[in-house]
């Protein structure tokens, strides 16, 4: 059950109008990596993690719920920023300062120039309001949530969700000196790192949590590391040296071509893998009874219920 309270998670202010970063600032209103495809991804993979990750899907849901809170804040500072483009806004940071600038016709008609020069739908379309479109106008996509039903993959996606929306509010702090915005950014900023180490801490949680899904590597096909190509080779901890965390060492690859043909396409392998692939198929038993007793025994005896309602005493 979702309760709105009307004051801002962070007091979103703005010191001027500024049309043309409210632009560049919709990619964090209905962008790819912006907070409504954040919203929607996490609300998306809690329904998934409810039964089998009763205390994830609570996580998936606080953070979730949080990244509507940010779409508010992103809103109302874009919407503060068009300030004089759609008439007066509630809560705009030092009011004297504005109407300096909006001070006389021409000023006024330049504000809107440079609104509808950053985006047109601004006045044709939207009217000044803000709609879940990105910097280009764009319209939002649901092909932007990764939500893929195994929750260390969804973990991961989510990582990856939280550095790409850090890295892009980085960006954006470079194109505005209002010190009101900047702070808001800061803030929103700061939140996508936190979000990052719940999530990194959730994956850690869950064990085992790799490789994701139920089946285990195939042994005779996760040590190789080929060098795809030609001019000196590099060398690294991705191709050399102990696998991380595996236990094995890299199998390096110098010359692909006569690996594959002396191997008929990979298909003819040493005998010393006789005993691991007999060790992954009684893994693959063992995690297709634990994830599967997992979800059973979290599911309700009888009718389906998803909440409990705790009577008052």
């Amino acid at each position: 059950m979702f309760h709105h309270v009307k004051d801002l998670q962070f007091n979103a202010r703005v010191s001027r109008p500024d049309p043309r970063f409210a632009n560049l600032l919709l990619e964090q209103f209905g962008g790819e990596n912006g907070e409504l495809a954040a919203a929607m991804q996490y609300f998306t993979q809690a329904f998934g993690a409810k039964m089998p990750h009763p205390d994830k899907y609570d996580m998936l849901m606080d953070i979730a719920t949080e990244e509507f809170s940010h779409l508010e804040i992103v809103g109302a500072t874009i919407q503060m920023l068009l300030k004089g483009v759609n008439g007066e806004l509630k809560d705009a940071a030092d009011q004297s300062e504005i109407m300096q600038v909006m001070n006389g016709k021409a000023a006024k008609e330049s504000i809107i120039h440079q609104a509808l020069t950053a985006n047109p739908q601004f006045g044709i379309i939207t009217g000044g309001g803000v709609t879940p479109r990105n910097s280009q106008g764009i319209p939002w996509c649901a092909s932007y949530i990764h939500s893929n039903g195994d929750l260390t993959v969804d973990l991961r996606s989510n990582l990856a969700s939280e550095s790409r929306a850090k890295l892009v509010y980085e960006h954006l702090m470079k194109f505005t000196d209002d010190p009101y915005v900047h702070d808001t950014l800061s803030f929103l900023m700061t939140r996508e790192v936190a979000h990052y180490k719940m999530f990194e801490a959730a994956l850690i949680d869950i064990q085992p949590n790799f490789p994701p899904g139920v089946l285990a590597a195939d042994p005779r096909f996760t040590q190789q590391a080929f060098n795809m190509s030609n001019g000196t080779t590099v060398r690294g901890p991705w191709n050399e040296g102990e696998m991380p965390n595996m236990g094995k060492e890299w199998e390096y690859v110098a010359d692909p071509i006569a690996y594959v043909k002396e191997t008929q396409g990979i298909t003819t392998t040493t005998d010393a893998y006789a005993k691991e692939l007999k060790q992954t198929g009684k893994l693959d038993k063992e995690m297709s009874k634990i994830k599967s007793d997992e979800v059973i025994s979290s599911e309700p005896e009888g009718v389906a219920q998803w909440s409990t309602y705790a009577e008052e005493k």
